[in-house]
């Protein structure tokens, strides 16, 4: 029953933190037109962001060190710090380190849950369970942009700022309190350096990793673009954005069902290869249909369900890769989707000014064959 409760409780604290990452998406042209930059250059921040989320590795092992929940606290006062940057000083440049922080401190908090419950759970059912806190990431979409839209729309584009980083705050105590100090699950390792060499080691581990790298940059060639491309398509203001939002947090939110229920029956590798080759399929059918408002709006349900399905399966596999340094196979693991990331926001604007969307979902196409490959070469060296 606290296994359940905790598990709850983290679906609500995570769709805060990704909120605050997720709402630039859907309202990329809104913050542009507020900051009074083109959309290259907001582009270009999240192509920064994604980078700097990179770096994780450097900060997350910290929670196989000092403890998960240390971890999590860490990367909640980071986020807090971010989003207070903006509220009180709105501009290009606060909005460049609350990108950078929130991302950092995301990045940190993730793994250290990831790991605290990959510490007591079997692994047997630990695909269901992660699959309940990953809908913390369809809920952002669903409550989270909604209602940051609507803020958005009622006052100005950093509105939603000084809310998250009182939510922040408010999840800072919630974890304090609720996460115990002394850790039986958990045994500290006394050297980050000794983690990083077990991931490094293993073949399997770095052909997880690169799964991860490959799926996010199809991911995100779609998801940098898909509000401009709305926009640009259909005329569509701030309110049918975060609508537009909300459908595709539902498509997850079917997605990490279908996690729940099938991951652990199929197994994680054959459930991966499913979101690999749907992604794709996905992928194809998005510009086909894609020129009607409703068309569209359907695409990009099947889009986001099937990397839904991809990310939910990819997690629990990952955190029985290597048992001895799970938080650090975890934050590398998040390096790999970071780096896919950047790679998708850099190539994003690129190819949409100059080829239009068609290509933008083609090549996303090409990312998701590589993520087969990569995960073919993880069961081989398994």
């Amino acid at each position: 029953m606290r296994i359940r409760f905790q598990l709850a409780t983290f679906v609500f604290l995570r769709t805060i933190l990704n909120t605050a990452h997720r709402m630039v998406y859907p309202f990329l042209s809104v913050f542009a037109r507020g900051l009074g930059v083109d959309i290259a250059s907001m582009s270009l921040l999240m192509t920064v962001r994604s980078l700097i989320g990179s770096a994780s590795p450097l900060f997350a092992p910290i929670a196989d060190r000092r403890g998960r929940r240390f971890g999590m606290l860490m990367g909640l006062s980071i986020f807090t710090a971010g989003m207070g940057i903006v509220a009180i000083h709105p501009s290009y440049w606060t909005l460049a380190v609350a990108l950078i922080l929130s991302v950092l401190g995301k990045y940190m908090f993730d793994p250290a849950m990831q790991a605290y419950f990959g510490d007591r759970i079997p692994y047997g059912q630990r695909g269901t369970a992660l699959a309940v806190t990953e809908m913390a990431w369809s809920m952002a979409f669903i409550i989270g942009v909604p209602v940051m839209g609507f803020v958005i729309s009622k006052y100005t584009w950093s509105a939603p700022f000084p809310i998250l980083a009182a939510l922040g705050v408010i999840a800072f105590i919630i974890i304090w309190r609720m996460i115990p100090h002394e850790d039986e699950h958990h045994e500290p390792v006394a050297n980050s350096r000794d983690g990083y060499r077990a991931v490094f080691k293993s073949i399997p581990a770095l052909a997880g990793i690169s799964v991860a790298m490959w799926a996010s940059a199809g991911n995100e060639l779609v998801n940098v673009i898909f509000g401009v491309w709305l926009e640009d398509s259909f005329g569509l203001k701030i309110a049918a954005l975060a609508g537009a939002s909300a459908v595709i947090g539902i498509s997850e939110l079917s997605g990490e069902g279908l996690v729940a229920f099938t991951t652990d029956r199929l197994g994680k590798p054959l459930a991966l290869t499913i979101g690999l080759v749907g992604n794709a399929l996905a992928s194809i059918l998005l510009p086909i249909i894609g020129t009607t408002q409703v068309g569209a709006l359907i695409g990009l349900f099947f889009f986001y369900i099937t990397f839904e399905y991809i990310m939910v399966s990819h997690i629990p596999m990952m955190t029985e890769l290597v048992p001895s340094a799970r938080a650090t196979m975890l934050s590398l693991n998040v390096t790999g989707h970071a780096v896919g990331r950047a790679l998708g926001a850099f190539l994003a604007a690129i190819i949409y000014q100059r080829f239009g969307f068609v290509f933008v979902a083609l090549l996303a196409v090409v990312f998701n064959i590589a993520g087969l490959l990569a995960l073919r070469q993880m069961q081989k060296q398994s």
